[in-house]
């Protein structure tokens, strides 16, 4: 018998249960994977709360982790026994031990850690489809991050100062805003302090971003629509403080003829291609240094449900994992 996280049902922390489960032996096509190291993404909230359903219940949450195979099925050719792998997007990673599809793994090299791939794959990858497939940002451009010192804030900021643009990070704090500096934005903007487009005129001498890259959600969409230029894109790719309210299209035509988009990384690790190549670009850029992973809060998977109350009450920077 192993040990997991389950919710039995939505709601609050209190609703995270250590329970016992059997993992059994993969089957054609799997294997079992003693893990390591789980990641903590705010998705995991949402789905904890029901604002992301799960389909059905009781669900072991998590959708990160790095870990050891322990044992293949039928059909696997690709892995060994002992290799060491991580994984993305795959619901269940809140546990000791775990049966999962072999082609939703990712080999990783001796130039990253367990904790550091648990922290990196969700959040990396996320931050390599923003940058490169949902708008290409090159050298020159001007962007506008919001939650720039947390995990995917952080990682995306740094990447695209390597590429030459100009990031405009947006935090809730000091602390905060020294961090997001340390992690390669030129300015910072404390949200609860000022008035974001007004500010984003001011250091962009009134011409706006290039796009904005939202995490928050509805507290802050009407703000990231005013800080964009002209045919500006806007990216909403996540709800921190609420979904978006209802609007309709045609706000965006005064605004400057803008662009939306509503990504998620479902769709950019569809295919294993994808996702290989997803996987590869971000382990070649922190194996190289371009991005390091900030590893700034650690819990006992035992303890999953103080992560979640402290990554809801804005208290984590970086990354978070759970240690098995």
């Amino acid at each position: 018998m192993t040990h997991a996280i389950r919710i039995h049902s939505t709601g609050g922390t209190d609703v995270l249960h250590w329970d016992q489960i059997d993992v059994g032996d993969p089957g054609p096509g799997q294997v079992r994977l003693r893990q390591t190291v789980s990641g903590l993404n705010y998705i995991d909230i949402y789905m904890r709360t029901g604002v992301y359903p799960v389909a059905e219940l009781p669900a072991i949450l998590g959708m990160e982790a790095a870990g050891v195979v322990e044992a293949i099925g039928a059909d696997v050719s690709d892995l060994k026994v002992g290799d060491r792998v991580a994984y993305a997007l795959v619901l269940g990673s809140y546990t000791e031990s775990r049966l999962i599809d072999a082609d939703k793994l990712i080999k990783l090299p001796d130039t990253i850690s367990d904790q550091t791939a648990a922290a990196m794959m969700l959040k990396g990858m996320t931050a390599h489809y923003l940058l490169f497939r949902t708008y290409p940002v090159k050298a020159g451009d001007t962007i506008l991050v919001y939650a720039a010192a947390g995990g995917v804030g952080s990682m995306l900021s740094q990447w695209a100062n390597h590429l030459g643009a100009t990031v405009i990070g947006c935090v809730g704090s000091q602390k905060k805003a020294e961090m997001a500096r340390a992690n390669g934005c030129q300015h910072t903007i404390l949200y609860r302090d000022v008035n974001i487009p007004e500010r984003v005129n001011e250091l962009t001498n009134g011409e706006g971003v290039d796009v904005v890259y939202d995490a928050v959600g509805k507290a802050t969409f009407e703000a990231s629509l005013d800080s964009l230029k002209p045919f500006g894109m806007m990216v909403s790719y996540g709800n921190a403080s609420g979904q978006v309210e209802a609007f309709s299209p045609k706000i965006l035509a005064p605004k400057g003829s803008l662009y939306l988009t509503r990504p998620t990384l479902a769709t950019h690790t569809a295919t294993r291609e994808l996702l290989v190549d997803g996987a590869e670009h971000l382990i070649d850029a922190v194996s190289s240094g371009i991005v390091s992973i900030h590893v700034n809060q650690a819990y006992p998977l035992s303890e999953t449900a103080e992560a979640h109350r402290a990554m809801e009450s804005r208290e984590t920077t970086g990354a978070t994992v759970l240690m098995i």
